[in-house]
């Protein structure tokens, strides 16, 4: 478990379901990210994120509520990509708390605790090239644009505009 200010970022209980299931089913939380999934599909995602445990995935729960708000965390890099075997952080928000800093917050949580329990030299994040509060955050946290890293994803079709991707990656201080 991982605390900050205004966080918690733990392990997935089943109270966080729901939460989850919600921001996985709402199209503002997926535009930049892929299609909406159905609760079955959102079971399956939290099933394949519950793999990466060791790694640090946690769902972000707010301290002053008990609001599962989120979820943050690292994770292997995506196979068939150029990050594939390295360490990636990632993060999603429901709609409702973004603009707070919590995104911020809770990432950086995220990279200083691989820092701490990680041998790895660097961090990678990935988005579409269209997603701009996804790279101004990753900016914000210190990480720099890797446009040689630049790939078309291939979870998304060929004429897909999130299939345009970047890559930003900061090192070990």
């Amino acid at each position: 478990m991982i605390e900050t200010d205004r966080l918690v970022l733990r392990a997935p209980q089943p109270e966080d379901r729901l939460p989850l299931h919600a921001m996985w089913a709402d199209p503002a939380v997926m535009a930049d990210l892929g299609p909406v999934k159905s609760a079955e599909e959102s079971d399956m995602a939290l099933a394949r994120h519950a793999s990466y445990a060791p790694l640090g995935f946690r769902a972000v729960v707010l301290r002053s509520s008990a609001t599962t708000i989120g979820f943050c965390g690292l994770k292997p890099g995506a196979p068939d990509t150029p990050i594939a075997g390295m360490l990636e952080i990632g993060w999603m928000l429901a709609v409702p708390f973004w603009g707070a800093g919590y995104a911020r917050e809770a990432a950086a949580a995220a990279i200083a605790w691989g820092w701490q329990n990680r041998p790895d030299n660097a961090i990678v994040a990935i988005t579409a090239h269209s997603n701009t509060k996804s790279r101004l955050l990753m900016e914000r946290l210190g990480m720099l644009y890797m446009p040689e890293m630049d790939f078309e994803h291939p979870l998304f079709a060929a004429d897909d505009p999130r299939r345009q991707s970047v890559t930003y990656r900061i090192t070990r201080p």
